[in-house]
């Protein structure tokens, strides 16, 4: 049975970090294994203008970088509402 999971900011974080750490290959893993059993990952609007401001703010170009990626591999990933 495949699920609709929505990341939050922490989440969407690890996934988007470009530092590797066990949590971030954790996250990494736990999140290939969601796409792999059929799961759908969606991205909240609010939730990546969020993480977007804040690596914008610190100057994080290869975070920026990488969640824009993220977003766009897949078109319907990027989430504009609950209706």
């Amino acid at each position: 049975m495949s699920r609709n999971i929505l990341l939050d900011s922490g989440p969407l974080g690890l996934v988007t970090q470009p530092r590797i750490s066990p949590e971030v290959l954790g996250m990494n893993r736990w999140l290939l294994e969601r796409l792999s059993s059929g799961d759908a990952v969606f991205v909240p609007a609010i939730i990546y203008y969020e993480l977007r401001r804040e690596l914008l703010r610190a100057q994080k170009t290869a975070g920026l970088a990488r969640l824009d990626a993220f977003v766009q591999i897949d078109s319907s990933r990027y989430w504009l509402s609950f209706a």
